[in-house]
């Protein structure tokens, strides 16, 4: 293995377990949720509502986000809120939205569902297809 190669793996690794936790549409949603709500922590209540998880199913999602410090957490009493870790968190949501909405354009259903989301803040996933197709 070329010395590059040695020294650039766990970089790869560290951006391979970033996408592995991000690999489950729960835990998607509740990042959608917690970039939707800015600098407001996300009580694990409202995350109960919107998921519509079972609280046993949503607390190992969150584990799984909180060790791969995609989310931070703080406890007052027996409540928890949640926040994103990093603002670039809602930026890789906006991308991943817009690659969604461009795989979806044949299928008008789909499409329609998925651009009644609720709004990430940043730039908007239809201004990032638009940059692209200008560049094009």
């Amino acid at each position: 293995m070329p010395a590059r190669s040695r020294t650039t793996e766990p970089l790869y690794r560290i951006k391979a377990d970033l996408f592995k936790c991000l690999a489950h549409p729960i835990r998607i949603q509740v990042l959608e949720v917690l970039a939707a709500a800015g600098d407001e922590g996300t009580p694990v209540t409202r995350l109960l509502e919107v998921t519509d998880c079972e609280a046993s199913h949503l607390s190992q999602h969150l584990a799984v986000l909180r060790r791969s410090g995609v989310v931070t957490s703080s406890r007052t009493g027996n409540a928890v809120e949640y926040w994103l870790a990093q603002p670039l968190v809602a930026e890789l949501l906006v991308v991943a939205r817009a690659f969604l909405l461009s795989s979806l354009t044949p299928d008008s259903d789909r499409l329609r569902t998925a651009q009644e989301l609720p709004p990430l803040p940043g730039a908007s996933p239809q201004a990032i297809l638009d940059a692209i197709a200008a560049e094009a």
